[in-house]
């Protein structure tokens, strides 16, 4: 599906999420909604990658947009399948950061409560690639002020793609509606399909 877009998002998240929702409006407005996938992600890595993969068997090609663990996700998936990602403060070996963090977890935006376990661990660690050096396939949207991450990480690991850095910011990434237009157009979607439309409102 030309201009189709599959939003990943990250640990503890779901399809509720800020950045997430102003995507699906976007879209709406549009009357693209139905080239737009946002999966509610299961907390196990092996189950989300099967929701992911179906999803993009239903989408064809779609640009994978992956913001924190979901960038780590679709990296994998972007290497494996030959998909363009643009990453959202990603997620670099996530696997390496659980110390400490491991047993009960609540998603902030649904209240599930689940156990992080070794086993997540290890299905994450069987996710990794090497860094990618395609430049073309690859946009990675950083911000410094990011509380969760360290964005340096993130910065050397896809230091061959095109990186957006800017000062400031949180993990959320501020600012990501008014970005929206570069994505659009990342995702294949014309110009002429979305300049009237207010990004600043959504």
């Amino acid at each position: 599906m030309s201009g189709s877009i599959l939003y990943i998002h990250g640990l503890n998240s779901a399809p509720a999420s800020r950045k997430a929702c102003q995507l699906l409006a976007a879209m709406q407005q549009l009357g693209l909604a139905e080239q737009l996938q946002v999966p509610a992600l299961h907390h196990h890595p092996r189950q989300a990658m099967v929701q992911l993969e179906a999803a993009i068997e239903q989408l064809g090609s779609p640009l994978l947009v992956g913001s924190s663990l979901g960038g780590y996700y679709a990296t994998h998936l972007a290497e494996r399948h030959g998909l363009k990602a643009l990453l959202i403060n990603p997620a670099v070996n996530p696997h390496r950061l659980f110390d400490g963090f491991l047993g009960p977890q609540q998603n902030l935006y649904t209240g599930e409560t689940w156990e992080l376990t070794l086993d997540h661990v290890q299905a994450l660690a069987e996710l990794e690639v090497p860094a990618p050096l395609d430049a073309q396939r690859f946009q990675v949207w950083l911000q410094t002020g990011d509380e969760t991450l360290d964005y340096r990480r993130a910065e050397r690991f896809y230091r061959a793609c095109a990186l957006r850095i800017e000062a400031g910011g949180d993990h959320g990434f501020q600012g990501f509606a008014q970005r929206l237009p570069a994505l659009l157009t990342f995702a294949g979607i014309p110009a002429a399909c979305y300049q009237r439309l207010d990004f600043f409102a959504l």
